[in-house]
């Protein structure tokens, strides 16, 4: 299908401009103008590009891109080389950030949710970047333990566990990645357990002292499932091929 097309329909698809993010969203190199094949990942890192113009990908869809706010501007080193791979095999590159995070059926928040068998009911935080705090429940209270147990099983790694109370946890809120600053926002509203993907110093305390269970389960392995939903869901929508590369980041 035609570039723009595509660009279009996602960029509408998760309301980008109803965003205030840290960086741009949809379509941040150009390429080729017909796609036929698209590779999705989380992070446009090097060896995604290298991998995704071995397979002859005419886009790669990314949750992290390139060009955040207040990194360094100048076109160097890494960010060179990155670019330069990019343009030399006439690649487009599509990142989509808080947007990804954020979308109720194809998000990172409620894909990880999905996965996990939590009960999703509603959603916290500032609405200007997508109300990025889901809550819920489980099915049946788990001690701490068992959660750590399905949470190492589904994502594949050992998530970091900061203790809270005794009781189970039948309460819970989430956001995927670097959103370890929201557990403040929790605090005091009936959750058992607060999970995301990176934890912080500061994160051991207010868990510790407010009696709330926190799990930093990964920031990569939090956000692989948003990509790969919006890669499957473009593939079914408009026929093209769609491939997902999963770079490991045990971050």
């Amino acid at each position: 299908m035609n570039r723009n097309e595509l660009t279009d329909y996602i960029d509408n698809l998760l309301a980008i401009n109803t965003f205030r993010d840290y960086c741009p969203n949809g379509l941040q190199v150009e390429g080729r103008v017909e796609v036929r094949k698209i590779v999705t990942g989380v992070t446009a890192c090097q060896a995604l590009i290298d991998a995704a113009i071995a397979c002859e990908a005419d886009a790669i869809i990314v949750h992290h891109g390139f060009f955040w706010k207040n990194e360094n501007p100048i076109v160097t080193g890494m960010k060179r080389q990155r670019l330069a791979s990019l343009l030399r095999h006439d690649v487009n590159l599509l990142a989509y950030h808080l947007p990804l995070d954020a979308h109720p059926t194809l998000g990172n928040n409620i894909q990880l949710a999905q996965r996990l068998g939590w009960l999703t009911e509603g959603r916290l935080g500032d609405k200007d970047e997508g109300a990025l705090i889901f809550y819920g429940e489980l099915s049946e209270p788990q001690t701490a333990e068992e959660f750590s147990a399905k949470l190492e099983k589904v994502l594949g790694r050992v998530p970091l566990h900061i203790p809270g109370a005794d009781a189970k946890i039948g309460r819970l809120a989430w956001c995927t990645g670097a959103a370890q600053g929201y557990i403040e926002q929790v605090i005091g509203k009936g959750f058992d357990a607060y999970i995301s993907g990176e934890a912080s110093e500061y994160t051991t305390h207010i868990a510790r002292e407010n009696n709330i269970h926190y799990f930093a389960a990964g920031h990569h392995a939090t956000e692989r499932y948003g990509i790969q939903a919006l890669g499957a869901h473009l593939a079914e929508t408009f026929g093209i091929e769609h491939q997902f590369i999963d770079i490991n980041n045990p971050v």
